[in-house]
């Protein structure tokens, strides 16, 4: 018998090798895995995967609350079902059904000329974006903002274009959007639907998804290596109005430590119908029965998109119901029935509507009863591309850092202000204070000082 060294040493390096890659695989899934480990939430298992940012993970399409779907469709939100298995979170849910933007409108071409993901009732889901290294992490302890989308309460949903965390997360905020219901769907009041309430309201729906999202963050954000203790509610318009409800309602205001509130007014109406239940229960039922709507069997038969051709608004909106909205903002904050927090309060240049004297009657209130600070900007830049200025909206690209998004010839110094807002922002965040190393001073507004941070290239 011939034995043949060669062979034998070039198998046993082949083994070697072998082996080689072999720890190399397991080492390299186990350090996978140690970043992006399974999450216990409520509902089940979770898993995210790894965002476009290196470092960052996300969680997309987690659901909060039981479908809003058949019988339960113009209910409070319930919580959600169990599911089975381990949920990888790589797909954004559904959005509450609208009608969307006008193709061709000044907002269509700004924000969804790339159209917008599938709609449904099945909408109640929210995302989350938080660093890799503090997944299953509760002690991490991070910051976390609360994003509430606008759109008038009739559109919009928390993964639009302009929307996305891994900045924030960068900066060592988790953030978190989410999805409500909305239109009719999400707000309509009706005497029939305020009989099967036990507390005798109705409406409000798409107000109640928020508080439960809300809460869901405050019972779970800690797996992902958040601070339950240290949440910012934030929101843009209707979302901005939506986070001066949850300020208020004695139902989720104990929640929250610090708010921002973009270009959603101050004091004063914004977008809310007035009237109390009945006022309001009438008018939903008038608006219902003139479209052949006649019991509340029809109403809950119709299709989606029948209800979406019905104009709505001044009826599609949250109320003070006497329950999630004892009263309205203004009473609230000068009863000192708001929470006792840190505010960022402001608006931009050519916004919707003038702001500026709300604003400031905010902060002339606050300053007056407060225990905290509260800062106001203002957006000044004025968007290059066209004469549309520092509309509505021209925030959102900077403040989530998306510049690179959008159609417009943004220039050096435009993303040099995208720099500043968000570290202003997510030091708001961290600390109460939007203060940092590098940055301009921005002064707390006091009746002595009332200082107004603009917000420009230079």
């Amino acid at each position: 018998m011939k034995i043949y060294p060669n062979r034998i040493q070039i198998k046993f390096r082949m083994v070697k090798i072998s082996h080689l890659l072999m720890t190399l695989f397991l080492f390299a899934t186990a350090s996978m895995q140690a970043q992006n480990p399974v999450l216990s939430v409520t509902g089940g298992k979770l898993q995210g995967v790894a965002s476009a940012a290196p470092g960052i993970n996300v969680y997309k399409g987690i659901p909060y609350a039981t479908p809003p779907v058949g019988v339960l469709r113009w209910r409070r939100p319930q919580p959600v079902k169990p599911w089975k298995g381990i949920k990888i979170a790589d797909h954004f849910g559904n959005i509450s059904w609208q009608s969307g933007q006008q193709h061709g409108s000044f907002y269509w071409k700004e924000f969804y000329q790339n159209g917008q993901d599938p709609m449904s009732e099945d909408c109640l889901y929210l995302n989350v974006w938080a660093p890799a290294a503090t997944a299953g992490k509760p002690d991490a302890k991070l910051p976390v903002a609360f994003w509430v989308h606008g759109g008038g309460y009739i559109n919009g949903y928390g993964h639009e274009i302009t929307m996305d965390g891994d900045a924030w997360a960068m900066r060592g905020v988790i953030l978190v959007t989410i999805n409500y219901r909305l239109g009719l769907l999400g707000f309509l009041a009706h005497p029939a639907l305020s009989a099967e309430s036990a507390d005798g309201t109705s409406g409000n729906y798409g107000t109640y998804d928020q508080i439960m999202a809300l809460r869901w963050v405050h019972d779970n954000i800690a797996q992902f290596g958040g601070d339950p203790d240290n949440i910012t509610v934030m929101g843009q318009s209707a979302g901005a109005a939506s986070v001066k409800n949850l300020v208020i309602s004695p139902m989720s205001r104990r929640l929250i430590r610090r708010c921002i509130i973009q270009s959603g007014g101050g004091m004063g109406k914004f977008i809310e119908p007035d009237g109390d239940n009945k006022i309001v229960d009438e008018r939903g039922r008038l608006l219902m029965e003139k479209h052949g709507y006649t019991t509340i069997g029809q109403l809950r038969a119709a299709r989606p998109e029948e209800l979406l051709k019905i104009a709505a608004w001044g009826v599609a909106s949250p109320h003070t119901d006497g329950v999630a909205l004892p009263e309205n903002f203004d009473s609230a904050v000068k009863q000192g029935h708001v929470a006792d927090i840190d505010y960022m309060i402001g608006c931009t240049v050519d916004d919707i509507v003038p702001m500026n004297k709300a604003v400031d009657a905010f902060c002339y209130a606050r300053d007056s009863i407060h225990t905290h600070n509260i800062y106001q900007y203002l957006f000044a830049r004025k968007l290059p591309g066209s004469t549309d200025g520092a509309f509505h909206s021209a925030e959102l690209w900077y403040m989530f850092h998306t510049l690179n998004r959008c159609w417009r010839p943004f220039t050096s110094a435009d993303y040099r202000l995208a720099d500043e807002i968000m570290d202003y922002w997510t030091n708001f965040c961290k600390n109460g204070n939007p203060n940092g190393e590098g940055r301009e001073t921005w002064h707390a507004f006091t009746r002595q000082n009332p200082f107004v941070m603009t917000l420009n290239v230079k």
